[in-house]
């Protein structure tokens, strides 16, 4: 079975649950107390997608206010609750439309689904901006495990299949394995 590696950088406010996501993915566990990310984290897991193996490389940045070195070949997303969190995340993408690269995959995480007393963003909403942007939209909450594998799913799903290639009519394209890097912090 074929192992393909896909970069994951992790975008947002502090606070919005980004570590939270990550844990809840590869670990399956949840910290209500979880300390804020400084700089960046870097974690992996790997899982079965179709015929195919996807690590998933996941970089955890902190909240910050600028696009950080790791988004260079990544798929990123943003989660966000509040309306301030969705209003970064549009900067955040028009960021990632100008210094990230063409083929980005872009899922959004409305994240903190299960706090519907502080909602200031309705689904629909964001599910029409995402539409907006070609993006992923999956409402998630670390906490209870709602949607956190289907997020990861849906990134594996807009990657492009690896049997595509030129050959097949000239509709397809021709994948080039990255060098694998070092675990460092990118940030």
């Amino acid at each position: 079975m074929a192992l393909r590696e896909l970069k994951v950088c992790l975008l947002g406010d502090t606070g919005v649950g980004k570590s939270s996501i990550v844990w809840r993915f590869v670990e399956d566990s949840f910290d209500p107390n979880i300390n804020p990310t400084i700089g960046a984290s870097f974690m992996t897991k790997t899982v079965q997608y179709q015929n195919e193996l996807h690590k998933f490389l996941i970089w955890d940045t902190a909240g910050q206010e600028r696009l950080p070195s790791c988004i260079a070949q990544a798929s990123s997303y943003s989660p966000f609750t509040l309306q301030e969190t969705f209003s970064t995340l549009k900067n955040w993408v028009r960021e990632l439309r100008q210094h990230g690269p063409p083929s980005i995959v872009v899922a959004i995480a409305g994240n903190k689904c299960d706090l519907t007393d502080v909602r200031e963003v309705m689904e629909r909403d964001a599910k029409d901006y995402a539409d907006s942007i070609h993006a992923i939209f999956v409402e998630t909450s670390a906490k209870n495990a709602i949607n956190i594998n289907e997020l990861f799913i849906e990134i594996s799903r807009r990657i492009p299949s690896t049997d595509a290639n030129p050959a097949s009519g000239g509709k397809g394209f021709k994948l080039r394995r990255q060098p694998s890097e070092p675990k460092r912090s990118c940030c």
